[in-house]
């Protein structure tokens, strides 16, 4: 699995504080009066935004490569996979009810699978996604 890392911009924002925007995310913003809270709320204002496209059934951009100057958000593993499988329904157009079938579950139960504040087990998003005909791979490197 690949390290999703966004590229951020954190600039001052003229009140002794600073903001942080995603040029692929232009829906997160966020602000932060150190340095230290801005990356802080930078992280919760992308996973937001991911809730914002799961509820929309969109699919969620993929990073794009930082520039000079720019930092990174390194969103957690948990939330990639949900992301992976969130942008594999919205590209094979299938909705929740529709996974559910196939993965012979209650509706209910994809709901949970996909809401990015319930704990869900990496084997059970292998097997949503094999659902779509999709497979996990995960993957060890040096960091």
């Amino acid at each position: 699995m690949e390290k999703f890392e966004y590229p951020v911009t954190i600039e001052p924002n003229g009140e002794g504080g600073y903001i942080a925007s995603f040029r692929d995310i232009p829906e997160a913003l966020t602000e932060g009066w150190s340095l230290d809270e801005v990356r802080k709320n930078a992280l919760q204002a992308l996973i937001t935004a991911v809730e914002f496209y799961i509820e929309d059934n969109r699919s969620f951009p993929l990073p794009s490569k930082p520039e000079k100057n720019e930092e990174v958000v390194v969103l957690p593993a948990s939330i990639i996979s949900k992301i992976l499988l969130l942008n594999s329904m919205a590209e094979q157009k299938v909705r929740p009810a529709d996974l559910a079938k196939k993965m012979n579950i209650r509706p209910q139960e994809v709901n949970r699978i996909i809401n990015l504040k319930h704990n869900t087990k990496i084997d059970t998003i292998e097997k949503a996604l094999n659902a779509l005909g999709l497979s996990l791979s995960i993957s060890c490197k040096p960091i």
